[in-house]
């Protein structure tokens, strides 16, 4: 495998995002198939805080992106991961770590206070990420809702309200 490097999206690589996110999650048993429209429309709302690919001998291979979240006891800039993809062929060989860490690197620069998402915590424990049954959200069992607070900020303690790109489905018509 040649060297990955993680940067910035640019507007040449929204199309490549989409097919790599659709491809990361068509077999995911817990996806709807609807993370790539999720991404588009956080874009098109504004809401893509951050957003970063990993490139492999000139091909987009993975996506990251991060977005603002609400919490119910008022906490102030904390952030979404998610979705997290990488193209099925290049998974486990540490493609998403690279973009999760230049992630939350970045939302350090940016001077938030924290990170939630909903994943996998044998995954996600290895950069911090823990489930505090003080941190929630509607409809998505405790053990799978994680969080990290930045920086020696405290834990936010409330319900998770996503941007409503979230909802997003599919194409608009």
């Amino acid at each position: 495998m040649g060297i990955v490097e993680i940067r910035p999206e640019s507007p040449t690589d929204i199309e490549a995002i989409f097919r790599v996110t659709e491809m990361a999650f068509r077999s995911h048993p817990c996806s709807q198939q609807t993370e790539q429209f999720v991404v588009d429309e956080l874009r098109r709302s504004g809401a893509l805080t951050v957003s970063l690919i990993a490139v492999l001998d000139g091909q987009v291979v993975g996506h990251i992106a991060f977005s603002p979240v609400s919490l119910s006891d008022g906490s102030t800039d904390w952030y979404g991961l998610g979705p997290l993809s990488v193209a099925p062929e290049h998974q486990r060989r540490g493609i998403g770590q690279a973009l999760v860490r230049e992630g939350l690197s970045q939302l350090r620069v940016l001077g938030a206070k924290g990170c939630v998402l909903v994943g996998d915590p044998g995954y996600y424990r290895r950069f911090g990420f823990r489930s505090d049954p003080c941190c929630t959200l509607d409809g998505v069992p405790q053990e799978f809702v994680l969080s990290l607070p930045l920086e020696g900020n405290p834990q936010a303690c409330g319900k998770i309200t996503h941007h409503p790109a979230f909802a997003a489905c599919g194409p608009e018509a």
